[in-house]
């Protein structure tokens, strides 16, 4: 299980090689994916508050990345963290996720990305429930519903 020890020796001293990588141009990503997918995943953008299509959604599955499909996060540990985002507390593997210091907007934070296609995701915090004490809050636009079944 990731802590946030786990987290910020990833942001820092490097993250775990993924399984495999996808790489397109920007006009293959734009191509691929909406206007707001392109927006978030690849300019590093961000949905409103509680506008997104995961917020409230807790059907059993997997949740992909959007833009190359691999799986991040499994329904079993996603969780009502009450801020407006989808929260979960693991990835689905621990090299899944790629992890990097964020300092903009005048705050510090870790950013989340999909280690295959280097996507943005959102941004972990150590405020989560037991026992990680981790929360993933990623956008509901970087991400798709597998769902069981």
């Amino acid at each position: 299980m990731l802590t946030w020890k786990n987290i910020i020796d990833f942001s820092v001293n490097g993250n775990p090689t993924p399984d495999k990588r996808v790489e397109k141009t920007e006009e293959e990503w734009k191509a691929l994916l909406t206007t707001d997918q392109y927006r978030i995943t690849r300019k590093k953008g961000t949905e409103m508050a509680g506008t997104g299509a995961f917020c409230s959604t807790h059907e059993a599955g997997k949740y992909n990345c959007v833009c190359c499909n691999t799986p991040m996060f499994d329904s079993t540990i996603k969780f009502n963290s009450g801020t407006g985002w989808p929260s979960f507390t693991q990835p689905i593997k621990e090299n899944a996720i790629k992890y990097e210091k964020d300092s903009s907007f005048g705050m510090i934070r870790v950013e989340i990305m999909c280690n295959v296609c280097d996507a943005h995701l959102g941004h972990v915090f150590p405020d989560g429930p037991e026992p990680s004490g981790l929360r993933y809050c990623v956008n509901s636009e970087s991400l798709t519903l597998q769902k069981e079944g």
